[in-house]
């Protein structure tokens, strides 16, 4: 069952916190010295985080844009936003992912400076099945990873990638980097949830006590 909200999940409250609060602040930590924070948001939700920013005394400094119709052209509305920058490095994270350990945002950074692509991912827990017109085939998991974000590139190389055309193939950023670089895979963390049905807020909510 998904999220059968009054309000999208970002917005929705974590430990008495907007998810997208608890988000924003793990990137504005300070060891982790990220230059500029952008929010991609659609426009008719932006006067709803204003108030939330409000409400929580939100001092942290951020840019708010609007996004597109699809991931790839709100990432795309993003980087507009970078164009001042001529150098560094990126990184593109679900707003729904409060929880992504500091070690897990610094290691794929480092990773991307050092190779120009990385993306946070683990590996399955489950045994994982594929499907055919006959039924389904048995996929071996050890050769299978389970992606997250963060997602960091090379700014210059993620912006090469955006000017191609979309495809309906682009399901995150790698997949719209990966004909042009290679993709570092970088440890993630099972705790670095993606809040997407009621039972993952639960989760969210007992992770954070238990720190």
């Amino acid at each position: 069952m998904r999220m059968g909200a009054d309000r999208p999940k970002q917005f929705l409250p974590l430990l008495g916190e907007p998810v997208l609060l608890h988000t924003l602040r793990r990137f504005a930590e300070p060891t982790l010295q990220v230059a500029r924070l952008v929010l991609v948001l659609p426009a008719d939700q932006f006067a709803t985080w204003q108030q939330l920013c409000a409400e929580h005394s939100v001092q942290i400094p951020h840019t708010v844009v609007a996004g597109g119709a699809s991931r790839w052209a709100s990432v795309r509305q993003g980087l507009a936003e970078l164009k001042a920058h001529a150098e560094g490095v990126v990184a593109v994270h679900d707003g729904v992912r409060p929880l992504t350990p500091l070690t897990v945002i610094n290691n794929t950074y480092t990773a991307a400076a050092e190779h120009g692509a990385a993306i946070a991912a683990v590996a399955p827990k489950d045994s994982v099945r594929g499907l055919s017109k006959d039924g389904s085939y048995a996929l071996d998991r050890a050769r299978l990873r389970l992606v997250q974000t963060p997602q960091c590139f090379e700014l210059n190389l993620l912006r090469r990638a955006y000017q191609l055309p979309e495809l309906p193939t682009f399901t995150d950023d790698a997949s719209v980097v990966e004909d042009l670089h290679p993709i570092r895979l970088v440890e993630g963390d099972y705790r670095n949830l993606k809040i997407t049905t009621p039972e993952d807020l639960l989760l969210a909510e007992a992770l954070l006590q238990a720190r």
